[in-house]
């Protein structure tokens, strides 16, 4: 399995069969390169504009924007409900947390999620091999507060994203808050990560180098 982060929560997930899901797709104006491929899925965990772009993209694909599960291209995909603030979605709406199944890993991408988990939620997330983590504060929960989401959840791999770099034009921070609370950190000398082998790390996190 192949996770290219194409900046902001948008990566590119292709598995062993090659179908591709591209998640929260963003717009030129986030300050990344619009992605133009062609995936054979997209998730939008939100409409916002910094997630929800797909005008340039080409091919059949199908969107998945709704909680509840769908099973694409022999891929499971359950979307958990939750919000994009700490007021039950009064300041930014709601927020889906995607999950998915490629190639006998499980992958949950939280979108823009903006308050700590409740038990129930953590229930309904399961067991999570790969999680895709907002750290950036301002619009989501903050770099203490996705260590805390992080560590209730307890993935074996985690990625963060939604922070502040050289190309992003929002007021966010940088992902370096987060990884002063968590111990087990590795900086990837490329915006992609390969994995074909049965994952024995916890809590392993990694930091994708965006690549312009």
């Amino acid at each position: 399995m192949r996770i290219t982060w194409l900046g902001h929560s948008c990566f590119l997930l292709e598995d062993s069969k090659g179908t591709k899901i591209l998640t929260d797709p963003f717009d030129a104006t986030l300050g990344y390169e619009v992605y133009k491929g062609s995936p054979d899925i997209v998730t939008i965990s939100h409409q916002h504009f910094d997630h929800n772009y797909t005008r340039e993209l080409m091919g059949n694909y199908k969107i998945i924007n709704k909680i509840g599960i769908s099973t694409v291209y022999d891929i499971y995909i359950k979307g958990i409900p939750s919000y994009h603030d700490k007021n039950k979605g009064a300041k930014r709406g709601d927020n889906i947390i995607f999950i998915f199944t490629l190639d006998g890993y499980c992958m949950c991408h939280l979108g823009d999620l903006g308050h700590t988990l409740s038990n129930d939620d953590l229930c309904a997330i399961g067991s999570i091999d790969i999680l895709f983590v907002p750290v950036g504060g301002n619009y989501t929960i903050d770099g203490k507060e996705a260590s805390q989401v992080t560590k209730k959840i307890n993935p074996k791999i985690v990625i963060p994203m939604h922070y502040k770099t050289s190309q992003a034009s929002f007021p966010l921070d940088g992902v370096e808050t987060f990884l002063m609370y968590m111990k087990n950190a590795t900086k990837i000398g490329s915006n992609t990560l390969v994995i074909n082998d049965e994952i024995t790390d916890s809590l392993a996190v990694k930091i994708l180098n965006f690549i312009q």
